[in-house]
């Protein structure tokens, strides 16, 4: 039975036990991601596979726990307004680096490294996935060697966005100083086998397939990690990751069970492993472009709004789409009771939920009758079309049993409102991938509407939100890298978003985290949300000290973890 978690942020936190004698005395321990890593670089790929194998190397200063509490890494403490790491005015934060702190290639982590990684981030001709990370930072202070204080534009009520996190570790400045701006795709070196501070090594690395690790000689605790190797193997699909740890044992860790709860019962009735299960703010949904994708257009045209998209420009369309699609259905098809109906892009934590349910209801006559009065009108066949453009669809998403199932039941009432639409389901290596030469990325969203969930490191929405900031696209220049997946963009949003940034109070954090969930969301559909997923994963009976995490990397702490004897 899986065994399913609400994970909030009130409990204290706790590590797993230290069950290893020494470090690498447990041999081998094997993970299973069928999103295949195709990067080891988390500023290059907001992809959450690249972001997750990246996080056994590279860590940041601090990390978010299974509860959402923040704890140390790297840094001696979380600074604060009590302890003083924290101005009194919020405009600077400042870490302390731990003592003795060692790359993996035995030289001493300092400051410089901290602040070369946010110069690397924010360089002005880079493309950096994690930017809104850094949003409103405006400079970096090194005093020491030990010593970092991060500087903002205004005050910061929530300064936790950079260093904070598996979405933005600390890279080593003598590995990454020759690849900054447009340079960084190109330092294949660096981004395949990055040197970190974490538990384990990169030995190889083969992009889309497997990487194999070694303990890190110089990780900062002595008696970790418990496992002398570790084997990261990727691609395939969902069930055969599943069965790999909970029927025939071969793998340790199983990441995203993304299977019907039925499945994943039928196979822990093997007794090799078992599924576990948490829910975070892990929406999945539906991006509708608002740019034409149209391969008649130049690359940039495409990637902003300087061409409108044909029809999804017009809300109604939006809105039509949105109300034809029963959630329950979807829900009951693909998670069982992993999964809720959501209407929200933040359904979690409960201080930023909206809590809307305009969406829980399937309304085809009502999607009908509201593009009949938006004057698109059935042909002959069937077809809805206005001044001679089509409702004509291409829908995309990644390669995935659950995934492929929603596209056939939204196709299929879709098409009861007039809409025809072609599905496309791509490799999720490619599609989650970052290589900027690539036109089936995520980023590049060269299709009308694609379909995918992500998530936020913590449990405050700021940067998430931030992702839809006016400029925040991918594009050439930035070499495809940029959060704002749809090209969405108002003024008033940004404007919304400066007013949380300059907001203390949580009370008021929530009502504006709302606001600017609706303007996405309900007040003009360019997000479609539908299922508020619990993140399902499984690990063998024999792996102890798995702690499931939401609100961070899955494997954020694995060099807790140990084999049972």
């Amino acid at each position: 039975m899986i065994k399913y978690l609400f994970l909030g942020a009130a409990a204290a936190f706790t590590l797993a036990p230290a069950a290893m004698a020494e470090r690498g005395g447990d041999g081998d321990v094997k993970i299973i991601y069928w999103q295949a890593p195709s990067i080891l670089n988390p500023y290059l790929s907001g992809g959450t596979k690249d972001i997750e194998s990246s996080s056994i190397v590279i860590e940041p200063l601090g990390r978010y726990t299974e509860t959402g509490a923040l704890v140390p890494y790297l840094a001696q403490e979380i600074p604060t307004v009590a302890n003083g790491g924290v101005s009194a005015d919020l405009t600077a934060i400042t870490w302390k680096l731990k003592e003795g702190l060692l790359w993996s290639d035995g030289s001493p982590v300092t400051s410089a490294d901290v602040k070369f990684t946010a110069d690397y981030c924010m360089h002005p001709e880079g493309g950096c996935a994690q930017l809104a990370k850094f949003e409103g930072v405006t400079s970096i202070d090194t005093p020491d060697a030990l010593t970092i204080t991060v500087n903002f534009s205004s005050p910061k009520p929530n300064p936790y966005g950079p260093f904070m996190g598996g979405q933005t570790p600390i890279i080593q400045k003598a590995q990454f100083e020759n690849c900054m701006g447009a340079k960084a795709p190109g330092c294949t070196e660096a981004n395949f086998n990055p040197i970190g501070t974490g538990p384990f090594v990169v030995t190889d690395f083969r992009p889309n397939d497997v990487i194999q690790m070694a303990a890190n000689p110089n990780y900062r605790d002595p008696a970790k990690p418990a496992f002398a190797t570790l084997t990261f193997k990727g691609g395939g699909d969902a069930t055969g990751a599943g069965r790999s740890v909970l029927e025939t044992g071969e793998f340790d860790y199983a990441w995203n069970l993304q299977l019907a709860p039925d499945v994943i019962a039928n196979m822990e009735k093997a007794g090799k492993g078992v599924a576990i299960a948490g829910f975070g703010p892990l929406v999945e949904r539906l991006e509708m472009n608002m740019t034409d994708p149209s391969s008649d257009l130049d690359a940039d045209i495409r990637a902003t709004r300087k061409a409108p998209h044909p029809f999804l420009s017009d809300i109604n369309v939006r809105k039509s789409l949105s109300m034809a699609i029963d959630r329950p259905l979807l829900v009951e098809v693909g998670y069982g009771k992993a999964g809720r109906v959501s209407c929200d892009l933040v359904p979690a934590p409960d201080l930023y939920a909206a809590n809307n349910d305009y969406c829980m209801k399937q309304d085809i006559a009502g999607a009908n009758a509201l593009l009949d009065s938006a004057g698109w009108t059935k042909g002959g066949d069937g077809i809805r079309a206005k001044d001679g453009v089509r409702l004509s669809i291409l829908y995309q998403t990644s390669t995935n049993a659950v995934r492929q199932d929603f596209q056939a039941l939204i196709k299929q009432w879709w098409g009861e409102i007039g809409v025809e639409t072609e599905l496309r389901n791509l490799n999720a290596s490619v599609f989650f991938g970052g290589d900027p030469g690539s036109p089936d990325t995520f980023q590049k969203f060269y299709a009308d509407v694609e379909m995918y969930a992500n998530t936020f490191d913590g449990t405050d929405p700021q940067a998430y939100l931030a992702a839809y900031r006016c400029g925040n696209e991918p594009k050439p220049e930035s070499q495809w890298q940029g959060e704002n997946i749809n090209r969405f963009c108002d003024p008033a949003y940004d404007a919304m978003l400066d007013e949380l940034a300059q907001t203390g109070d949580l009370a008021k954090r929530g009502e504006i985290a709302i606001k600017l969930n609706n303007m996405l969301t309900k007040d003009s559909y360019t997000i479609v949300p539908l299922v508020h997923r619990g993140r399902v994963s499984a690990h063998a009976k024999s792996l102890g000290g798995v702690i499931l995490n939401t609100w961070d990397s899955e494997l954020w702490n694995v060099a807790d973890w140990h084999r049972i004897k």
